[in-house]
């Protein structure tokens, strides 16, 4: 009677692990995949950091304000495919403003984030952006690459 009454107990704790499990499961899925959509929020973010941050750099070491803006954009869109940032909506400006010793750069980027292969979190669409401002240097030459000022 003894190895019987046992039997029933395991097929209880057997049965009862299956709900506890089935209960459990959905909570640690949607842990795990809000970490993952977590770490790609911050990741993306860090990107679009550097993309503005690189463009505006960029742009400020340029010598003309028409190629500081063109120099900013591709300095901004090479930083970008690096990070990862490529479904196609980057939007990235560069402003040289006046364009003078002592003067500005303004750089913005601005990322839509879809999170549409995750599982449970593809509905959710995240925007990052990052604006930087970087000061032209002010004892930049007047001396041109041509030789000239």
């Amino acid at each position: 009677m003894r190895v019987q009454g046992l039997k029933a107990w395991f097929r209880e704790q057997a049965g009862s692990a299956l709900v506890e499990t089935a209960l459990v499961l959905p909570l640690l899925l949607c842990l795990a995949f809000g970490v993952i959509a977590v770490g790609r929020v911050v990741q993306a973010q860090m990107g679009v950091s550097a993309v503005a941050r690189e463009a505006a750099r960029s742009a400020a070491l340029s010598q003309t304000a028409e190629g500081a803006a063109s120099r900013g954009l591709a300095a901004g869109q090479a930083v970008a495919v690096g990070y990862g940032l490529t479904n196609g909506s980057l939007a990235l400006s560069v402003e040289p403003g006046a364009f003078e010793r002592g003067g500005q750069v303004r750089a913005s980027a601005r990322y839509d984030l879809s999170l549409a292969d995750l599982p449970l979190l593809g509905l959710f669409h995240a925007q990052v952006a990052s604006d930087h401002v970087e000061r032209i240097d002010l004892y930049r030459s007047r001396w041109q690459a041509g030789g000239s000022p």
